[in-house]
């Protein structure tokens, strides 16, 4: 381990690495996942209970199919809860064709010094060029929570857990229950109808477009037998023609039937199996200058490309990496859309501005992916340790105007459709109605979601008695409530209510570490939303409330 976090001559300061994780990559795209991916496992508390505040801190970084072999310049820091960095380690690391993890110790023994609490670990990591010279120009940062000192176990109101398939409603609820049914779901996975549907003992990334062996009724099978409600197949819209480019012999009639195929698949394991929904849709755009974004409710296959005879391999046309038109589209269809794995700068380009607010983005986008376990997993038993957090974007998003709810998911390209992590976004449905697309739909539309990373534990934020995802004016003082629950009789750690404004473009700032707050807003738009963390580490994020507080 380097003493440094990038060679004398590559010095880079934080504000450097801020500016050059806006910068491209300099190596060429060869598919959708070739990108630098680096992740942070921070344990939350230690195991060991002779040295309570000991830890190993996992650096796991991975490149598929980079053409050059890559250094990667990594930084760890440990900030206390007031902001401030009290550790540092740095180091250097090859990658090659394989995923490199790196592990860093710390034997706590210094944490006697540190005032208890609830600590933030963040990974800074570049990567370059192994024969380079120039400054790491693909910069990722992770964030992850770790306790030090006595365990903390804030105060939280009681709650009912909301029925559920882990508890369903057998009984009349209290007249002051919330009158929703919690479903659980995976809203991001692939199949053989684009870059997925791997074997898990031949799984080692991204498939050949069209040619592994499992498609969307498998998947829905898996998720359904393995405890899921809801499963997401999002293929890649572009590869319909059964290549990662652009097939000039390609059946302009192929890709727009192989979509319908899958709807109709989907529809009918939903049909022949109630309670479970099985959805089929597209995930848009690329990775380089683009972004993804899932589009869950269309029935027509979008896309740019074109054969050989200037023919469109899809069913409406839309110009690549175009997000402002594609938000106008989708507007105007009643078409909605997840923001998936958003980076804070490059992506979603609108008005010149990386996540750039428009009128018809902030209609048609209603989820922002907080939490993404690894794409080429093949755990299937619920341990995925390589989980990346998203939380800085989606921050970003809600400040520059976006009314996005929180969710988390696996991305599955191998055959483990919802079992690589315990991950689960929550849906809220009316009590009485059943579960269906149009239900499904519904509910994002009025973003009555959670995000969890424990399938067991529930999170609902009420803001003067109004469900999370409520828009709505208010006079004199506030009640935010993060209402937390858990079927395995988890503990809270530590509670936060964030706090930011709408089309500020600022900072999100925590304003509360209180489950039941009450307070008089300034005057204007805010909005608010909870993050719970769970006395074993796992993170649970409420849909916000948007607030215009008249005085």
């Amino acid at each position: 381990m380097k003493t440094s976090l990038f060679p004398s001559h590559l010095s880079l300061s934080l504000v450097a690495l801020s500016i050059l994780s806006g910068c491209a990559s300099a190596l060429p795209v060869i598919d959708e996942h070739s990108e630098f991916e680096a992740t942070l496992h921070a344990p939350y508390r230690a195991l060991d209970q002779a040295r309570p505040d000991a830890r190993i801190f996992t650096l796991a970084f991975d490149y598929p199919n980079a053409q050059q072999p890559q250094r990667v310049d990594w930084q760890l820091e440990l900030i206390s809860p007031n902001g401030l960095v009290v550790r540092r380690w740095q180091g250097e690391t090859r990658l090659a064709d394989e995923p490199v993890s790196v592990q860093v110790p710390w034997s706590g023994l210094d944490a006697g010094k540190l005032a208890a609490g609830v600590y933030q670990v963040r990974l800074r990591a570049g990567s370059r060029d192994a024969g380079s010279t120039a400054p790491s120009a693909d910069v990722h940062e992770q964030s992850w929570q770790i306790e030090i000192g006595p365990a903390q176990t804030p105060a939280t109101p009681a709650f009912a857990p909301l029925p559920s398939r882990l508890a369903p409603l057998r009984a009349a609820p209290a007249p002051d229950a919330l009158p929703y049914t919690v479903y659980l779901g995976n809203l991001h996975s692939q199949t053989n109808h684009s870059d997925g549907g791997a074997a898990l003992d031949s799984c080692t990334g991204a498939q050949q477009p069209l040619k592994a062996p499992y498609g969307p009724d498998a998947a829905y099978a898996y998720a359904h037998k393995h405890g899921l409600d809801i499963l997401m197949t999002s293929e890649h819209n572009h590869m319909y023609d059964g290549s990662a480019g652009t097939r000039e012999d390609a059946d302009p009639s192929v890709p727009g039937a192989l979509y319908r195929k899958g709807l109709e698949a989907a529809a009918s394991y939903s049909a022949a199996h109630p309670g479970f929904l099985a959805l089929y849709g597209m995930e848009w755009g690329v990775i380089d200058k683009g972004g993804h974004i899932n589009i869950f409710n269309s029935d027509q296959l979008l896309g740019w490309e074109k054969n050989g005879k200037d023919e469109l391999l899809a069913d409406v046309a839309t110009p690549r990496s175009d997000y402002p038109a594609l938000y106008t589209l989708m507007r105007e269809r009643g078409w909605i859309g997840q923001f998936n794995h958003p980076s804070t700068s490059g992506q979603f380009m609108a008005g010149g501005a990386a996540l750039g607010y428009t009128a018809d983005g902030d209609e048609a986008m209603v989820l922002c992916e907080v939490v993404n376990s690894t794409a080429f997993s093949v755990n299937d038993k619920e341990g995925e340790t390589r989980r990346s957090n998203f939380e800085g974007a989606c921050n970003k998003l809600l400040e520059a105007g976006f009314h996005v709810a929180f969710s988390t998911n696996q991305d599955n390209h191998c055959a483990n459709w919802g079992t690589a992590y315990g991950n689960r976004t929550g849906v809220l449905i009316a009590n009485g109605v059943p579960l269906g697309r149009d239900s499904f739909i519904e509910a994002l539309r009025a973003r009555r979601v959670f995000a969890t990373m424990d399938k067991e534990s529930q999170l609902v934020l009420t803001a003067n008695g109004r469900l999370m995802g409520e828009r709505f004016s208010n006079s004199g003082p506030l009640t935010l409530v993060a209402n937390f629950a858990s079927a395995a009789g988890k503990q809270v750690a530590a509670v936060a209510i964030m706090e930011g404004v709408p089309g500020r473009g600022g900072v999100v700032t925590q304003m509360s570490s209180e489950a039941t707050t009450t307070f008089t807003p300034a005057p204007g738009a805010h909005f608010y939303y909870a993050k719970v963390t769970q006395a074993d580490g796992k993170v649970l994020w409420s849909a916000p409330v948007w607030v215009t507080q008249e005085r």
